[in-house]
């Protein structure tokens, strides 16, 4: 029995130890993207980024990116995940950008959602989009 039990923990530690990271999910409210939403889920979801040249090329390049952007601030970063903070013009609200660089699968997977309120008029969608457009042009994602 304690056979079973040890090699079903190290089952379980190992299967985590590989799991893809996770963004939040979306709520219910329309305002917010991520791109690890459900793709039937036309409200919420966003495709990822898929990288063309090298993960570090395009990590670089996506923080650089965000860096150069109007009121929006990176709070925390590690080799592999990015939060920022883009704030409003006229409001002054706060949006969270959650960013996650998988390198295994070539991809960037990105959430942006509002902190507070229901509608955001398309503004976090509008901002990823914007990101990917400007991430192209630069040759480091499809």
């Amino acid at each position: 029995m304690k056979f079973k039990f040890i090699f079903f923990m190290i089952l379980v530690m190992s299967s985590q130890a590989n799991a893809a990271p996770k963004l939040a999910p979306c709520l219910n409210s329309p305002n917010c993207v991520s791109s690890q939403a459900n793709p039937l889920d036309k409200r919420h979801y966003i495709a990822p980024f898929k990288i063309t040249g090298t993960p570090e090329a395009a990590w670089l390049m996506l923080r650089t990116t965000l860096q150069k952007q109007d009121r929006t601030l990176i709070t925390h970063e590690t080799d592999t995940s990015l939060h920022a903070e883009a704030i409003s013009l006229v409001f002054s609200f706060v949006d969270d950008i959650d960013i996650i660089l998988d390198a295994d699968a070539r991809l960037i997977h990105i959430r942006s959602a509002s902190r507070v309120g229901h509608s955001d008029f398309g503004v976090n969608r509008k901002r990823i989009e914007a990101l990917h457009k400007r991430l192209q042009k630069a040759n480091v994602v499809e």
